[in-house]
């Protein structure tokens, strides 16, 4: 599948969430969800680790930007929904560990899935404070011993792309990062209500419902610009 060069950061096109399951089954990689955000912000690194994996439009600035390109069928794919579709689809098959948030919503979250899911072979999991350098190899290292196939990674940008570059240096699965995907699941954050999921306003809801959250809303109407203008 060829990719689309958005901002010097390169996202595959996908038209729905089964074509990036299919995808990910013959390619195992890190999953980065792309928003504005990562579009505006990208680092050498974090850029080189995006390009190097599989990038999908996880917010509704990357697929206008996407439908500017030519690719009129990308969609938005939540990364907050896709990592239970993947669960989904591979818990009686494939073997998984967790990582982030506090660790009574680790918890949590693992006792959900284990309620939901009775066969699902969860290997490991921690919360997502790492203590130093020795703490991190630490955790590493398990990645490499254990070899789960599936690993989540829920600790924020871009330190969960890092944290999951360095993995998939010691050990090949399919890595997905999460953010606050974990507090969503267990009840602790609340995703905006359907209305304003439907008509692609989360952003909004974000900001009308956590005012204090506006310069991380800043890079959606910088890229908003870009778009006017048609340089992305």
């Amino acid at each position: 599948m060829q990719r689309v060069n958005i901002n010097g950061v390169e996202v595959y096109p996908f038209t729905s969430r089964m074509q990036l399951l299919d995808y990910v089954d013959a390619h195992h990689a890190i999953l980065v969800a792309i928003n504005a955000e990562k579009l505006m912000h990208a680092t050498a690194q974090t850029r080189g680790i995006i390009n190097s994996n599989i990038g999908y439009c996880d917010g509704m600035g990357a697929v206008m930007a996407m439908k500017q390109k030519g690719e009129k069928r990308a969609c938005k794919i939540p990364g907050c929904e896709l990592w239970l579709d993947i669960v989904e689809r591979y818990h009686a098959t494939k073997s998984f560990y967790l990582v982030g948030s506090k660790p009574e919503v680790i918890e949590q979250t693992v006792a959900k899935l284990k309620a939901t899911y009775p066969d699902i072979n969860i290997v490991g999991y921690r919360d997502g404070y790492l203590k130093g350098d020795d703490d991190r190899s630490r955790l590493i290292e398990q990645i490499a011993t254990l070899k789960p196939d599936v690993v989540f990674v829920a600790m924020g940008s871009p330190k969960q792309e890092i944290l999951m570059s360095e993995m998939q240096q010691r050990h090949s699965a399919i890595y997905q990062g999460l953010g606050g995907s974990f507090d969503v699941y267990t009840g602790h954050v609340q995703r905006a209500p359907k209305w304003w999921l439907d008509h692609n306003l989360e952003f909004a809801y974000r900001f009308l419902t956590h005012p204090g959250r506006f310069k991380r809303q800043l890079p959606i109407l910088q890229l908003a610009v870009k778009l006017l203008f048609h340089r992305v």
